[in-house]
């Protein structure tokens, strides 16, 4: 490492937690509240493969209309009632409102996350820049960071320029002054690649790169970066 680095930013979903586990933990009991609240409902095949589906469909329906990914789940709890026959806006806020408690409150951190932090945060700023909503406070991650960035505040989704630079702004940092981790290669190492900063490729599976698009670094856990600044 040869630039002079004075902020981290980090990735949220499957870089410090993983989303998918704790998304589909969190539908599963949402869907078990739904049974319990309108017991009908339990005849009618919904199943949380299929709540993913009605959420994704949603979603690609209010891109660019709505930003704010809790109200894009709740358009998505309205659409899964009304898909089988129970539509009913308040019922759907009760089910948003109970899947963002375990979604938040029953995140686990990756073994080696707190460790990383604690031996970064004694030399640099670190912070969090994400597409998803994944708010430190509510994820086990109080008073970690210096700066927060999601995508829904910014407008503009990574690995637009506009939220990286954002970020640097509130990271108090030049370009090339600031180190970007994340797990996709599409999203986080473009987007750094793209302003100049420094990219690092947390690829926890060993996964190929095929795509072309080449990190500064690479690396399998977070407890590796520390080496990587000194």
């Amino acid at each position: 490492m040869t630039r002079r680095i004075k902020a981290i930013s980090f990735d949220g979903d499957m870089t410090l937690w993983d989303f998918n586990k704790v998304m589909r933990h969190s539908l599963s009991l949402t869907l078990g509240e739904l049974h319990r609240k309108v017991p009908g409902i339990s005849d009618s095949g919904l199943t949380v493969d299929r709540m993913i589906e009605i959420r994704n469909t949603v979603a690609k329906a209010l891109k660019g209309k709505v930003l704010n990914l809790e109200e894009i789940r709740f358009h998505a709890f309205k659409q899964t009632l009304v898909s089988v026959d129970w539509p009913d806006d308040a019922l759907a806020a009760e089910l948003n409102a109970f899947y963002l408690k375990h979604r938040f409150e029953d995140i686990e951190l990756y073994p080696d996350v707190i460790p990383a932090l604690d031996l970064l945060g004694r030399d640099f700023t670190l912070g969090l820049l994400s597409n998803g909503n994944g708010y430190p406070d509510q994820c086990g991650l109080p008073g970690r960071f210096r700066f927060v960035v999601f995508s829904q505040d910014i407008g503009v989704e990574k690995p637009g320029e506009e939220i990286f630079l954002a970020t640097c702004k509130l990271a108090g940092c030049d370009p090339d002054e600031l180190m970007h981790i994340g797990d996709s290669l599409e999203s986080d190492v473009a987007g750094a690649n793209g302003i100049g900063a420094v990219s690092v490729w947390l690829n926890r599976d060993g996964k190929i790169n095929d795509s072309g698009i080449d990190p500064d670094h690479e690396v399998s856990l977070l407890t590796e970066v520390p080496s990587l600044l000194h």
